[in-house]
């Protein structure tokens, strides 16, 4: 399951999306996550997977590799359709024991679960078609007007930066502990939900250990390059907005008003 998690991760391809500025790509995924909370309806569903889709063609991204990142929140999907199911008060549909399903907790567990699914294909584009160091130079260039109220945007970005990269680096060394452990008779597969978890506990001290020894390794290196900060520094590729930028923020509005308009004037079914 370790190796499922594609948060992080960046595949390499020429395509249309991979040279979109981080700024055009930072916003979109803005605008779709927003737009997945907002929609009603059959209607603007429709539209909403269509655009996934279109997105993920054009990247160029293998949809089986994508899909991978969705059996890492399976669990949690699972759990909040069923909160969604069982808690929401409506029309009775099926009754058993102290647990009722009305009409408008199935509804409400499916939206939830296409949204969450959607959820994670729309941040997942966005990490698997940018780099780091583009994802920190377009979230610092976005949040620059912050920085003239005191708010230190360059660090921010920075962290964030660190924070995915570090995603892919932590898996592949919590697999590499898991390997060991279970060379030397751990057991991680068989036993219940619970019996999982306690045995993933042993898991958990040489994994800080090493994730604490990169991070020093990491604030050496960048003391031994004498980095303070933002203030200063110029960019070897600075970000300048292109044609196809400017295209897909008209886009990106376009599909956001449909969204609106499907959810003003189309009818949702009670």
């Amino acid at each position: 399951m370790l190796r499922d998690i594609t948060l992080g991760q960046y595949y390499p391809a020429d395509s249309i999306i991979h040279k979109l500025d981080p700024r055009v790509k930072l916003f979109g995924t803005m605008v779709y996550i927003i737009s997945l909370f907002t929609f009603r309806g059959v209607a603007a569903l429709a539209i909403a997977t269509v655009f996934m889709l279109a997105v993920i063609k054009l990247s160029k991204v293998p949809f089986k590799f994508m899909v991978k990142g969705l059996k890492a929140i399976m669990i949690l999907m699972l759990i909040t359709a069923a909160f969604n199911l069982f808690l929401t008060p409506g029309e009775e549909l099926v009754s058993f024991w102290r647990l009722t399903i009305t009409k408008e907790g199935l509804t409400n567990a499916v939206l939830m679960a296409i949204r969450l699914t959607y959820l994670i294909l729309g941040t997942s584009v966005m990490t698997l078609t940018t780099t780091p160091n583009q994802l920190t130079d377009g979230l610092e260039k976005s949040l620059m007007p912050l920085s003239k109220i005191g708010i230190p945007v360059h660090a921010i970005a920075m962290m964030m930066s660190i924070a995915l990269r570090f995603i892919p680096i932590l898996i592949e060394e919590t697999d590499k502990i898991m390997k060991a452990q279970m060379a030397r008779g751990a057991d991680f597969e068989s036993g219940n939900l619970l019996k999982k978890v306690k045995s993933m506990i042993p898991l958990l001290v040489p994994l800080f250990v090493s994730a604490f020894r990169r991070a020093d390794d990491l604030a050496m290196a960048m003391e031994a390059r004498c980095y303070n900060g933002g203030e200063g520094r110029t960019k070897m590729k600075p970000l300048r907005y292109e044609g196809r930028d400017r295209l897909s923020y008209l886009i990106l509005l376009l599909y956001f008003a449909a969204i609106i308009l499907c959810r003003i004037y189309v009818p949702f079914p009670q």
